[in-house]
């Protein structure tokens, strides 16, 4: 069976029911049959049902770097592997320093900006700022038009939504969005998603953060929301813990050849899970991480098996 790219919204019953059980992707005795399809799975975005690959690359830290430096002569290989495996989501923010200018002068150089899905975000107070803000990043990323517009960890986001849905009607902005990153400003996360009609979240879930795929994540599907992963390696830390050590037996088995590629076919087992966006600075980790979108992804018993293991 090979993995699944169609799925539609479900509703909140459903996937509380079924968990990651209905996962986009074949159960574990088929990984066989998708080894020799490398190609990176893509997943719906529900308000258009346009394809979206399954991972993109996160800019905080990695693209705040300076032209001149070794850092900075490194990134143009990370979008090269990018979009070399398929994928195309880059996102940023105002508030990770230099990385939106970065990425801007790196499309520009390389003339790769149709190849790419821009994301970034509001972060600041008032109707004059976030517009002026958001100009800015236009700018800097070198963009008439922005695939998605999130606000930032909900900074303001009543004046902001009021803001990006004017600009949706216009054609300025493709998507609209928000955005956080830990368990206590869930309830808030709730509420927004409740009350508003939105395109996007993008919000933290990994192997040892877990809330937000039994709690946002289902209400996303319902509400017809993608959702982008964040942290999808815990912070880092998870990673940093399992790196130096041996890959279980299995992870051949799903098609893994490192404990980051483990790690995000576990956040891509969700079935409300549209992409996720590791960070990095790197070629090689940009090409190791797209490949975990390549094949099939494990059930909710092979994860119910293997997660507690991993996380101890």
């Amino acid at each position: 069976m090979p993995p699944r790219n169609d799925l539609p919204a479900l509703t909140r019953a459903e996937l509380l029911r079924l968990g990651v059980a209905l996962c986009a992707g074949a159960a574990l005795p088929s990984f066989a049959q998708t080894r020799s399809k490398p190609t990176m799975n893509t997943r719906p975005i529900p308000s258009t049902k346009e394809a979206l690959p399954v991972i993109g690359c996160g800019t905080w830290i990695g693209f705040d770097q300076r032209p001149g430096s070794e850092e900075y002569a490194r990134l143009p290989g990370v979008l090269d592997a990018l979009f070399a495996a398929g994928g195309t989501v880059i996102d940023s923010s105002p508030m990770y320093g230099r990385s939106e200018e970065t990425t801007g002068e790196l499309l520009a150089a390389s003339k790769r900006q149709v190849n790419a899905f821009l994301a970034t975000k509001v972060w600041t107070s008032g109707r004059e700022a976030g517009i002026a803000q958001m100009e800015q990043s236009f700018a800097r990323l070198r963009t008439r038009r922005m695939d998605l517009m999130q606000v930032h960890n909900l900074v303001d986001w009543r004046t902001h939504l009021a803001t990006l849905r004017g600009w949706k009607e216009q054609g300025r902005v493709r998507y609209i969005g928000i955005t956080h990153y830990t368990a206590s400003a869930y309830g808030e996360v709730e509420a927004v998603l409740k009350a508003e009609k939105l395109d996007f979240l993008q919000i933290n879930y990994s192997l040892d953060a877990v809330e937000a795929g039994q709690r946002l994540l289902p209400l996303a599907a319902e509400r017809g929301v993608a959702v982008i992963v964040n942290m999808p390696f815990g912070g880092g830390g998870l990673l940093r813990r399992l790196r130096d050590k041996p890959l279980p037996p299995w992870a051949g088995e799903i098609g893994c050849t490192s404990w980051a590629q483990v790690l995000l076919k576990f956040v891509l087992s969700h079935p409300a899970v549209t992409c996720a966006i590791p960070g990095t600075s790197r070629r090689e980790h940009m090409a190791d991480n797209a490949a975990a979108g390549a094949g099939g992804f494990p059930d909710a018993a092979f994860w119910r098996r293997e997660a507690e293991a991993i996380r101890t």
